[in-house]
């Protein structure tokens, strides 16, 4: 299999170099993080949560507000980076790279068709699950190299919410694996799209459906990730002003923003990949038997799917945001240990057991 760089060589009869590869695909992945990122804003931020406030929301910057993202970028950038005087002044400038850096490289593992890929581990879903930790290392220094007891205090948060449902999310994706017989991403996306239900072809074997119960212990995961409420005990405005972006401003807080929404961006493509049958659509629809016979047309076709499948993952998880009160500290750990974990083991054991039955 060739990756997408290769392929549009092929197609264009040009020989790219190594490091022109490397560099197509580096700014694959800056538009694969950042257009899904804007995309959530306007749509759900500015728009979705106004109409479920009975307002218009922005209108004033572009048609119906469109570039209203832009000019707020451009406010941030035209603000002024602030230093706490007692802050660790490398730990704290460092500390919003760290979580964008872990988005990009979360993303690098995505397919978004039979050819259409940064890179295709074998052992992918180890990987993007290893990768989405990192994010907390970024928080937790924010938090303590702020110097200011409200970071520390939301940094600490962080950390003790992302450890508490780092491990639904792993055991969650535990059952896909298994249906699958695989870790690579493009394979279980395969596995949806050319798979049966009880001999049944029609829709294929999306995992949404014979893993539902590993699907919703998935997404409350990643809300949880995302620290988007009601999982945003880190930053509760309430209670710790913003949490461990308390002391940033300009620049660094963009980077932190940008961060937030393309990680919401990123973890609803995967989410895509690993329930929703990914870049595909059943190959039983067309009469396809293989990927060969499909990669041509997919290759273009699949990355309008992906993006219109994120977007469908990213509407439940901004409506869960704008729906739902905060949990209280006690109320969130609880819930992660008492319950999403005994439901994911639960999950385990019933589709190992399906799994050797049928």
């Amino acid at each position: 299999m060739i990756s997408a760089v290769q392929l549009s060589a092929e197609v264009l009869a040009v020989e790219v170099p190594y490091w022109g590869q490397s560099l197509l695909r580096v700014l694959g992945g800056i538009v694969a993080v950042l257009l899904p990122a804007g995309t959530i804003v306007y749509v759900f931020l500015f728009k979705m949560m106004s109409f479920m406030q009975s307002r218009l929301g922005p209108m004033e910057a572009g048609p119906y507000g469109s570039l209203q993202l832009v000019a707020e970028v451009g406010k941030w950038l035209q603000k002024e980076d602030i230093l706490p005087t007692r802050a660790d002044a490398r730990v704290f400038k460092m500390a919003p790279i760290v979580v964008l850096v872990s988005t990009f490289l979360l993303v690098a593992v995505v397919p978004f068709g039979p050819d259409a890929w940064f890179t295709n581990f074998e052992a992918g879903v180890f990987y993007a699950l290893a990768v989405s930790s990192l994010s907390v290392l970024g928080i937790l220094m924010a938090g303590w190299a702020s110097a200011n007891k409200y970071s520390l205090l939301g940094g600490l948060r962080a950390a003790g919410q992302l450890i508490a449902y780092e491990l639904p999310m792993v055991l969650a994706v535990i059952g896909v694996i298994i249906q699958a017989e695989t870790m690579n991403l493009q394979q279980i996306v395969l596995a949806q799209n050319t798979g049966s239900i009880f001999g049944f072809d029609g829709l294929g074997n999306p995992y949404v459906l014979t893993q539902f119960v590993g699907f919703i212990i998935f997404m409350i995961a990643v809300q949880a990730e995302l620290t988007q409420a009601p999982f945003d005990m880190p930053i509760a405005e309430s209670e710790l002003v913003s949490g461990y972006m308390t002391e940033y401003s300009g620049f660094r807080f963009l980077i932190f923003f940008i961060g937030e929404f393309a990680t919401a961006g990123v973890f609803a493509l995967i989410a895509s990949v690993l329930f929703l049958g990914g870049w595909g659509i059943p190959f039983a629809w067309f009469g396809w038997t293989d990927i060969d016979s499909v990669a041509n047309w997919m290759n273009l076709v699949g990355p309008v799917i992906m993006i219109t499948k994120m977007m469908l993952v990213a509407f439940i998880i901004m409506w869960v945001r704008f729906s739902y009160p905060r949990f209280r500290e006690d109320q969130l750990q609880r819930f992660a240990w008492k319950v999403l974990i005994p439901l994911s083991l639960a999950n385990i054991a019933a589709t190992s057991i399906f799994k050797v039955v049928m």
